[in-house]
């Protein structure tokens, strides 16, 4: 039952570009390195969770991005299951940090894994660092892959295909409106035919 485990949630937190920084931060209660992470209060989402925590244990605003993953492990007796996404903080701290963290330090993603004290942390920092790592380009790109994908689908260009289509509709179109705009001509050519006949 979901009662027995214990809930946590944290960040694979990112700082800088092109040589990015990860962040790790050191509890005062055993002096221990660890990622950023705390349990989820009473009816508190794992996601909104994961922000709290690393805001609170790093001192810097993050944006959350993608989910990473989870880590299971057992504390007190109990199953502890800890849930990370991946984060962007602001380059400069702008909250104090938690009385239950002493330091938080910025390091590449070697350096922050062997930092680590926890050796499943450390297996799971290695693991997924390098996709944390990797620059957001914002978020209007994913809405266009649909668009791709439909195209690749249909095996042609969807626009080269909308517009075979719509040219096939505009020539039907004109053929049609040529044969009624001859109709009035043949009919007074068959009246002054006719006429002719009755006078004959």
């Amino acid at each position: 039952m979901p009662g027995k485990f214990i809930q946590a949630a944290g960040g694979i937190v990112v700082r800088g570009g092109a040589r990015p920084l990860f962040a790790v931060v050191q509890r005062s209660k055993d002096d221990k390195w660890v990622l950023p992470r705390g349990k989820l209060k009473r009816d508190e989402n794992p996601m909104a969770a994961a922000r709290r925590e690393v805001i609170e244990e790093t001192g810097h605003r993050v944006e959350v991005n993608e989910y990473l993953g989870a880590i299971t492990y057992r504390a007190g007796g109990r199953p502890k299951i800890v849930q990370f996404w991946q984060m962007q903080a602001e380059d400069e701290a702008s909250l104090d940090l938690m009385a239950d963290i002493v330091a938080v330090e910025w390091l590449p993603l070697k350096a922050a894994a062997r930092r680590l004290s926890y050796p499943l942390e450390k297996l799971f920092l290695r693991n997924v660092g390098r996709r944390a790592a990797k620059p957001r380009r914002g978020r209007k790109a994913p809405r266009k892959l649909p668009v791709r994908a439909a195209a690749k689908k249909a095996g042609k260009n969807s626009v080269e295909k909308a517009g075979k289509k719509a040219g096939k509709k505009a020539g039907k179109t004109k053929t049609r409106k040529s044969k009624t705009k001859n109709k009035p001509k043949n009919k007074a050519k068959n009246k002054a035919k006719n006429k002719s006949r009755k006078r004959k």
